[in-house]
């Protein structure tokens, strides 16, 4: 018997394998001659102390003290904490190899260190020095190649070394500790370094020089301006010049549904015909949709639709106290679901391609396995965007989503009824120290000046609220439990699994993902029975996908496999592909025209009010303008 071997081909649309049948039971009937034994009675269940609910006092109690204790800790567990560092000392302790090894390099960094003192007092070339991390450029400027701010730059890169070492390796440590104590310990870390202090950083000194110390008066007041606008609730400096449906969100078109959890938008045509298919977008509800209609330069929206697409997105509601009771499915049935039936009354007689970003692209996935076990096949295409479907490898972010953890924010979001916005931005950003708080420390409060506000930055500031029991159930049954990749993600009490997805699937996911890192968005190919086109594409998770053409400095790889086709890893997948300079937004929609009718119709109507799909506002609609 022979298998197929690994291919990595370009992309186009193949046939789909059948689904194989459900194997058939079978029942072992009891031997015959064996006595028959009466079955023992099953012992009753204690009876309930209390039947009126009263325990629930006292699970309040502990809520109301964890959600108090998050406001002194960020939302962070000391359970958590102490757990990690506990595992990590313990076993440290009993590994006097390790603790050898550790003395071992110690000392020879620190002659290493010794070596580049000398050399610098007698005036002879150093040493090769030690070289900062990938993508670390806190010491790249020549400035910090002059003593003695090179020998503090020197001390600190050191000292990360040898913490890099002590966290990592230890025999014993269960993976999750061992990362959560490098966390923390590089957190520190960060806060000392010599880019950081104004009298230790060379460009900030020699700024100062030449301001005569107007850079820290100006950069006072940034701060102080910084920390009203945060008090206050008020959205950053530059945000006022990207007003929404004024600056970026401008893509015309209606409102065409609206209901308790969603509207939706229908864009107008940008041609006299169009695509017979049209595209629904699913954006993630953790931020606010227009990130894919940002400024009318870099909208995906504006651009499907300049191209000759009927395009739909969803703009979701920004949840409040009252909303604390919104499970998970009501996303499904009231966002992904709702939709497809609008737009399948608006236009007729076609199937939809579907579109999920992020969050969204998870919600659509399930949505599409959950109608293929019904056989609804109104989805021609399936397209994720930098969206997860295995959760057992979701990057940094996976150090604040434990058990304890979970608990904290469960007991934060009781207290509440939601996740404030604050508090997951907080966590987006302690995941990239160095590029979102500490650069900025450095340029807008030591250097004196303001960083630039661009569509992205401004769209970022826009956050919005996570409803208490969604969220709760979204960590726990992806993150923690993995249900959706373990095949155990129930809608409707049957499993949504992502097998039986028979539309062809179209994944984008970005090199330097922090959020949806790319080896884990990746694994489409080991979950799904279709034909799927992989793309890897340049920047970050929000940068990469917003990515349009003629764009410099861009470039993507894309690859198709069969169903049928054997699997390989990321690294062979990589190795195999070619880069491609541009946008991989041409190739989307190369691959939507190859699964999308010949022929070009007239645009459809706005709306259907024969079927209760009337215009109610203009985009952007009410719900992307709620705080």
């Amino acid at each position: 018997m022979t298998h197929p071997s690994p291919q990595i081909v370009p992309f186009a649309p193949a046939a789909s394998p059948p689904a194989a049948s459900a194997p058939t039971s079978t029942t072992v009937a009891a031997p015959s001659a064996l006595p028959a034994t009466p079955a023992r009675p099953a012992p009753a269940p204690p009876a309930p102390i209390a039947e009126d609910g009263s325990f629930e006092a006292f699970r309040a109690l502990d809520r109301t003290r964890l959600a108090l204790m998050a406001q002194a800790t960020g939302g962070l567990s000391p359970a958590a904490l102490a757990l990690a560092f506990f595992d990590w000392g313990l076993h440290l302790a009993a590994a006097p190899g390790k603790c050898m090894e550790l003395a071992f390099t110690a000392g020879q960094r620190a002659a290493r260190y010794g070596a580049q003192l000398a050399a610098s007092s007698i005036g002879r070339d150093p040493p090769p020095r030690i070289a900062a991390p990938a993508g670390d450029t806190r010491f790249a400027a020549d400035a910090w190649k002059a003593e003695p701010y090179s020998l503090w730059a020197q001390w600190f890169l050191m000292q990360q070394q040898f913490w890099h070492d002590l966290t990592h390796g230890v025999p014993g440590v269960a993976p999750h500790h061992q990362d959560v104590v490098a966390f923390t310990v590089r957190q520190i870390l960060d806060t000392m370094s010599p880019s950081n202090i104004p009298f230790m950083n060379p460009e900030v000194i020699e700024r100062t020089r030449e301001s005569v110390g107007t850079n820290l008066i100006h950069g006072f007041q940034n701060w102080t301006e910084d920390m009203s606008r945060t008090a206050t609730g008020r959205l950053p400096v530059g945000t006022e010049s990207f007003r929404v449906g004024r600056d970026v969100a401008v893509t015309p078109g209606q409102v065409v549904l609206r209901n308790a959890l969603i509207e939706l938008i229908q864009y107008a045509p940008a041609t006299d015909t169009v695509a017979a298919e049209p595209i629904l977008i699913v954006p993630a509800w953790i931020m606010k949709y227009y990130i894919l209609d940002l400024s009318p330069n870099n909208s995906l929206v504006r651009w499907l639709v300049s191209r000759g697409h009927t395009v739909f997105c969803i703009s979701w509601r920004n949840p409040g106290p009252d909303d604390r009771d919104l499970a998970f499915d009501d996303y499904r049935r009231l966002g992904v679901m709702a939709a497809l039936d609008a737009v399948a009354a608006i236009v007729p007689g076609r199937r939809i391609h579907g579109a999920g970003y992020c969050l969204g692209g998870t919600l659509l996935a399930i949505a599409a396995a959950a109608m293929a076990r019904t056989g609804d096949a109104r989805l021609a295409s399936v397209t994720l965007l930098a969206a997860q479907m295995d959760f057992s490898e979701p990057g940094e972010l996976a150090l604040f989503i434990d058990h304890s953890q979970l608990n904290v924010l469960e007991s934060m979001m009781w207290n509440r009824g939601y996740l404030s916005a604050d508090q997951m931005a907080g966590a987006f950003q302690m995941l990239r120290t160095n590029d979102l708080v500490w650069s900025r420390h450095i340029h807008d409060y030591l250097m004196g000046e303001r960083s630039r506000m661009n569509d992205l930055m401004a769209w970022n500031a826009d956050s919005t609220r996570m409803p208490y029991r969604m969220h709760a159930e979204y960590l726990k049954r992806l993150y923690l439990d993995n249900e959706l990749a373990a095949g155990r993600f129930l809608v409707e009490g049957r499993p949504a699994v992502i097998q039986n997805i028979r539309a062809p699937i179209f994944t984008v996911a970005t090199e330097r993902d922090h959020v949806a890192p790319w080896r884990s968005v990746f694994k489409i190919h080991y979950l799904s029975d279709t034909d799927v086109t992989f793309v890897l594409t340049s920047g970050g998770h929000n940068a990469g996908i917003v990515s349009e053409p003629d764009r410099p400095h861009r470039h993507f790889r894309i690859a198709f496999k069969r169903a049928e086709d054997c699997c390989v890893s990321p690294d062979e997948w990589v190795a195999a592909t070619a880069v491609t300079p541009g946008s991989w937004w041409l190739a989307w929609a190369d691959w939507l025209a190859g699964l999308s009718s010949a022929e070009r119709v007239a645009p459809p109507a706005t709306g259907a009010p024969s079927k209760g799909y009337v215009p109610l506002a203009d985009a952007p609609g009410t719900y992307v303008h709620q705080r």
